[in-house]
């Protein structure tokens, strides 16, 4: 027996009517390319919306048709998410840090029809427009006056969206419409499509709207620092429009002190970003000497959070920061801390330890560990194996059918994470598959090296590396970015390590660089380093 219910399909033109008619007066701010300031409404947002989505279709775009972004997280961008999705095309947002060969080969494999892109990254579009033969129409987010010098024929947002109408009928169609295209990172082989629908989309942002998950509502006012062209900025642009929360959008001000002002200035009550971005804002407020005082709460993904990060903005910023877990493939959000009830949070050390798992799996996400012959392992927080997942916004396979093994015969979506699950639903990740470090046959996780060196007071990022050692197969190299005018003591640092850590861990060498290279997500980019340090052990 079927219940009585009515069929209506999840569709992302509704999150934008639901934000301009039941939210019409919050407020959406950018940082623009210049770092001036732009402010409008959910419902001014949503008159260009439907000016763009006729745009779209008057020149020619069709249902599936990719149009690709090249974008800063900003009003138009936000724009672009909503009328393309809404009329049925699929937004494919591209990183702008990747080369430019890797940027055509993604634009040429989506088959992207058309491309829009900020000013400042006009000289990747001079660079690569020629390399793009789908594209059909290149369009440089701007006014007429704004315009770059193109080798391209371009033309600007303003005078494309200008003679469009504001009207229009959002068509229905069936929700597991695709609506994005994100591509992983390819630090193994080719960047893989990741294609999600509107209703995997709506349902991903429901769960960040839970309390215990993302949350916010329409008196929190969020700054979206996960860049849009990476995972749909985990899915803020649309919890936001769902609740009606005010979005802070920095563009390209994503150093500590524009970040710093423009949470003070527009009042920010919840943050959701890398640790590399919060290191930043930290360091800036203590040089200055100021405060974060309207922030309630700061989300960490990416990359797993220091204890020294989460002292610094608990114990000295009085900053809640909660920890999340997620991956392209899963849209992102698959767990973020919340305390178990009944848990006792008068003792603060008592709560540091699950606050640095990778969080508590949400409602839609499963979760099973199995070990190298895919035998399911124990969740008893003290088995350790390969994280695979499933649930409504998982994939279920790579876009033109790319990496199928990485799904299972029944369903699974296999991480490349190494994790162990404990029994009140935390999930711990203890490495990735590919950067776990094999020692004289013993495995040592490179993350808890890197947690361990950070707890040095004088150590800003570490990145712990396997490279080859002619007795022991690998050996663990620690690369340290030591804080602004530091030098942190080797023995001290290596201290650190050992009391957290088993002795044989120990790195055999420990080396400074002034930064460490990072990519356009946050991420450590451990295959430069592994290319530079390479030989170390084996010189000589």
């Amino acid at each position: 027996m079927l219940g009585l219910m009515m069929k209506h399909d999840l569709m992302i033109s509704d999150l934008i009517e639901h934000a301009a008619e039941v939210h019409s007066g919050r407020e959406i701010f950018s940082l623009n390319t210049d770092l001036s300031e732009h402010r409008y409404t959910w419902s001014d947002c949503a008159v260009r919306v439907r000016k763009l989505a006729n745009a779209m279709l008057d020149a020619g775009v069709k249902k599936g048709d990719r149009i690709a972004t090249i974008a800063w997280n900003n009003y138009r961008h936000i724009e672009i998410y909503y009328a393309v999705s809404s009329i049925g095309a699929v937004v494919h947002t591209i990183n702008p840090r990747l080369k430019p060969q890797q940027i055509a080969w993604m634009v040429n494999h989506a088959e992207d029809s058309f491309l829009m892109f900020d000013t400042t990254f006009a000289p990747i579009i001079n660079g690569v427009g020629a390399m793009c033969p789908t594209v059909k129409k290149f369009i440089c987010m701007t006014d007429k006056a704004g315009m770059p010098e193109m080798k391209v024929d371009c033309e600007d947002y303003e005078s494309f969206i200008s003679g469009a109408s504001d009207q229009i009928e959002w068509e229905r169609f069936d929700e597991n419409t695709a609506c994005t295209l994100c591509y992983t990172s390819g630090t193994t082989g080719d960047p893989k499509g990741v294609l999600y629908s509107h209703r995997s989309t709506i349902l991903h942002a429901m769960a960040g709207c839970f309390n215990d998950v993302i949350g916010g509502g329409s008196n929190d006012t969020i700054l979206g620092v996960v860049p849009m062209f990476h995972v749909s900025a985990w899915g803020l642009v649309y919890s936001a429009a769902m609740v009606g929360a005010k979005l802070v959008m920095p563009g390209p001000g994503m150093d500590g002190a524009n970040l710093t002002r423009i949470i003070n200035q527009e009042g920010v009550t919840l943050m959701a970003g890398v640790p590399t971005v919060w290191l930043g804002i930290y360091n800036h407020v203590k040089s200055t000497g100021g405060g974060l005082p309207t922030v309630k709460k700061a989300l960490v993904g990416g990359s797993a959070l220091p204890e020294s990060l989460l002292r610094a903005y608990e114990q000295d910023l009085g900053i809640e920061m909660q920890q999340g877990w997620g991956m392209t493939e899963t849209s992102p959000l698959g767990t973020t801390y919340s305390p178990f009830p009944g848990m006792d949070m008068s003792n603060y050390e008592d709560t540091i330890q699950d606050k640095l798992y990778a969080g508590r799996r949400i409602f839609g996400m499963q979760m099973r560990i199995v070990d190298d012959e895919g035998n399911i392992l124990p969740q008893d927080g003290e088995a350790e194996g390969h994280l695979q997942v499933r649930g409504p916004w998982c994939a279920s396979g790579y876009f033109k059918g790319a990496g199928a093994d990485s799904f299972t015969e029944d369903g699974w979506f296999a991480t490349g994470d190494v994790s162990k699950l404990h029994p009140r639903g935390y999930m711990e990740v203890t490495d990735r598959s590919k950067d776990v470090i094999k020692s004289g046959g013993e495995w040592v996780s490179s993350i808890e090296v890197e947690n361990a060196a950070m707890n040095h007071p004088d150590v800003a990022m570490a990145a712990c590396i396997g490279i080859a050692h002619e007795k022991w197969q690998e050996r663990p190299f620690l690369i340290v970015q030591p804080m602004p005018g530091k030098t942190p003591d080797i023995g001290e640092i290596k201290d650190c390590i050992t009391a957290k850590c088993a002795k044989w861990w120990l790195p055999d060498a420990v080396v400074f660089r002034d930064e460490l290279p990072v990519g356009a997500t946050g991420k450590i980019l451990k295959r430069e380093l592994k290319d530079i340090y390479k030989d170390e052990y084996v010189k000589g």
